[in-house]
């Protein structure tokens, strides 16, 4: 049998049709909101706290308690679901894998199908390869299975391969949808739940619809209410003045608040690109966790958790040994020890990697910290106190924009793309595993520095001329590389068109034939 003819069969089918005609209208309203709550924040230069949900803030409420394999998440390993790469993050030994079916997936027909059916075996413990060349891949006995919890597309994407009431498919909705419906009770039934991770919200109202996603899902199945689990990405600007009234959204259904970076600096940019200079990053590199305006957001996110009893994850260590260069890998190894030893000493209950090797690095820092405990729910950072003004100082960070980092942004930005157009969203780029907030912040900081007309290390002053003689260099010294010509097309339409392009997977979604 297919993967298709497994996955999409007439009863799942109806069931996503059922979440489209309650759901669908829901999600096109609240897109709407977030373009007009943007044009507000342009007007003002400035975002706050809610008045009209200080109540929540103030009230005495705690989310959930997590089911018992969710309550130790101290390393956490995300990738695709791509079949050899989801068997090997089951067996790193790596507490949680981050199913990927977004950021660091493309939604070729094949990826999300493939994707379902690899979770589908992975549920039940029967996912295994062999490669036309011999290996043979499959589930080890002496290893734990990491705890799934899937990453659906975020609500701005849409599926053109179903349509329902002759409108395309809403990608959150398919794949959640089709993971929910083929696996809830399947993962009850081996001690496990339905987990799930929540990207790119941008306000409590989504967290509010996507709770209402999860009761009728519950319900229509005869799954006991209060089952599903779900961890937010607070990866944007707006979701961060929300992170209580998220959680509270979701507080039956909620498990913890993820902090990132490129998103959240993409974010940052794409809320704030009207308003002039105060909000112009330095290259992206430079600009680290431990920059004012990312202290702050970070230290409410830890504090907001165990305020609410849910947990608080840490970023992605994105880095790929390099077993040819021991003192690149040495170097880099150090930068990901000092950042898990930041997280732990704030008081994270865990956190990211995108690579096996990197699994007893992270849980090494964290074991010493936590030792024998779960977590760090009882760290409650009652003496963290964030401001609105402090959420927003991004004049504070250090570093400056250079003709180094223009070149790096436009370079990965290309590669990215050409990756992600040959259906590849996890792609290894030099040593790093990027995924598409990688390839967002490069495309949305040049599309900032030529119209604040930055001027460079090397005194040039950024233009879209500028960049457009730096990417020519940049497809002549990648010529070959698949999809070359059609990524550097799309790169200059998201980094220079007059008008922001919201995500850069839109315009590539339309660019892709499968």
């Amino acid at each position: 049998m297919s993967d298709v003819d497994r996955i999409l069969t007439p009863e799942a089918v109806a069931f996503l049709a059922g979440l489209h005609r309650a759901f669908g209208a829901r999600r096109d309203e609240l897109l709407a909101k977030r373009a007009d709550r943007r044009a507000q924040a342009a007007r003002t230069g400035r975002l706050d706290f809610l008045g009209e949900t200080l109540e929540i803030r103030e009230a005495i409420w705690q989310v959930a308690q997590a089911p018992a394999d969710l309550r130790d998440r101290r390393v956490e390993i995300t990738g695709p679901t791509e079949r050899k790469m989801a068997i090997n993050a089951l067996n790193s030994g790596a507490k949680v894998w981050l199913a990927d079916l977004e950021d660091a997936n493309t939604p070729h027909w094949d990826n999300v199908i493939g994707g379902q059916a690899n979770l589908y075996d992975a549920v039940r413990g029967t996912i295994e390869l062999t490669t036309p060349e011999g290996k043979q891949y499959r589930l080890k006995d002496d290893v734990t299975p990491a705890v799934i919890v899937m990453r659906p597309r975020g609500w701005h994407l849409d599926e053109r391969h179903l349509t329902f009431d002759d409108k395309p498919a809403v990608g959150a909705l398919v794949d959640f949808g089709l993971y929910f419906f083929h696996n809830a009770q399947a993962l009850l039934d081996r001690g496990s739940g339905p987990y799930f991770y929540l990207p790119k919200m941008e306000s409590h109202l989504e967290a509010r619809l996507w709770n209402d996603v999860f009761t009728h899902a519950q319900a229509e199945l005869g799954i006991p209410h209060g089952t599903v689990r779900a961890t937010v990405l607070i990866e944007t600007i707006p979701a961060a003045f929300e992170m209580e009234e998220i959680l509270y959204e979701l507080r039956d259904h909620a498990s913890g608040l993820n902090a990132g970076r490129w998103d959240y600096l993409f974010s940052v940019i794409k809320y704030f690109r009207d308003a002039g200079s105060d909000f112009v990053l330095p290259d992206r590199n430079a600009v680290t966790m431990t920059a004012p305006f990312m202290r702050s957001y970070t230290e409410l996110l830890v504090r907001t958790c165990h305020k609410r009893g849910a947990f608080a994850m840490g970023g992605m260590a994105a880095f790929i040994p390099n077993r040819r260069d021991p003192e690149v890998t040495a170097k880099a190894l150090d930068k990901v020890r000092d950042d898990k030893s930041r997280e732990a000493g704030d008081g994270f209950d865990g956190s990211w990697v995108a690579h096996p090797d990197l699994v007893p690095v992270c849980q090494e820092i964290f074991d010493g910290v936590l030792g024998t405990k779960p977590n760090q729910l009882d760290r409650t950072r009652d003496e963290v106190k964030v401001s609105a003004e402090e959420l927003l100082n991004v004049a504070a960070t250090p570093g400056s924009a250079t003709e180094a980092g223009l070149r790096a942004a436009v370079d990965v930005g290309v590669r990215y793309i050409a990756s992600w157009l040959s259906g590849n969203g996890a792609a290894a780029i030099h040593n790093l595993m990027e995924d598409a907030a990688t390839a967002e912040i490069s495309r949305a900081q040049v599309w900032q520095w030529v119209r604040n007309e930055v001027v460079l290390d090397n005194g040039v002053t950024v233009t879209a001329s500028l960049v457009r003689s730096v990417l020519a260099e940049t497809r002549a010294a990648l010529d070959g590389l698949a999809h070359l010509d059609e990524a550097a097309e799309l790169f200059d339409q998201v980094a220079l068109a007059d008008d922001f392009v919201d995500f850069l997977t839109l315009p590539a979604y339309a660019k892709i034939d499968c």
